[in-house]
């Protein structure tokens, strides 16, 4: 009997989003406006853990709202927006993560041109790698938590960073990911096991 009252809120909180999802699919902006300030924050929130560049992370937030208001009709379960939208954030971001790694490898590419004016490939010296104590002087391990999430598998990187940082519920991970709930647990797992084995040292 005592979570009678939380249901009921629970129930009129998510009349209250279909009627909006309903009325910006009808063109009403205000009720669009009303959308995107519920969801910009945790929006902006995954698509920086995702990208790690503030601008980027604007850039990908603005265009995924863009395409929800253009997709509204084709939303099927409107209680659902919140997770529909994050999964355009989601997949806008890790395309942008594709795009900005193929111009760095270009530009690299690009750059290695030999004295008689031919491409050649980049030669690195053969240097010892450094300790975890050198790497810990130079980086903040805020810096190198980051580093390490941004070399996880895309998969992995997602359910890592919508579960463990976001802090949302499984169910509602596996919505955005389009997978079971036991896929993003076994993303979940696989990420940190990673984490633990590069940052062992400083976790």
């Amino acid at each position: 009997m005592s979570k009678a009252p939380d249901n009921k809120v629970d129930a009129a909180q998510q009349r209250a989003l279909i009627a909006l999802v309903h009325s910006a699919a009808d063109g009403d902006m205000p009720a669009f406006e009303e959308l995107v300030r519920r969801y910009q924050r945790r929006a902006n929130a995954v698509a920086y853990r995702l990208l790690s560049h503030r601008e980027d992370a604007m850039e990908v937030v603005q265009d995924a709202f863009l395409k929800a208001y253009d997709h509204l009709d084709t939303l099927s379960k409107p209680e659902r927006f919140g997770s529909w939208l994050l999964r355009i954030v989601s997949n806008r971001a890790l395309n942008r993560r594709r795009r900005r790694a193929i111009r760095k490898a270009a530009s690299l590419d690009a750059g290695i041109v030999d004295e008689d004016g031919e491409r050649g490939e980049w030669t690195l010296p053969d240097t010892q790698s450094p300790t975890p104590l050198e790497e810990a002087s130079g980086h903040d391990l805020r810096d190198m938590l980051r580093d390490a999430i941004d070399e996880l598998p895309d998969m992995q990187r997602q359910a890592l960073v919508l579960f463990s940082i976001e802090k949302m519920p499984q169910k509602q991970v596996a919505e955005i990911l389009e997978c079971s709930v036991e896929a993003v647990k076994w993303h979940v797992f696989t990420a940190r096991k990673k984490l633990r084995q590069k940052l062992g040292d400083f976790l």
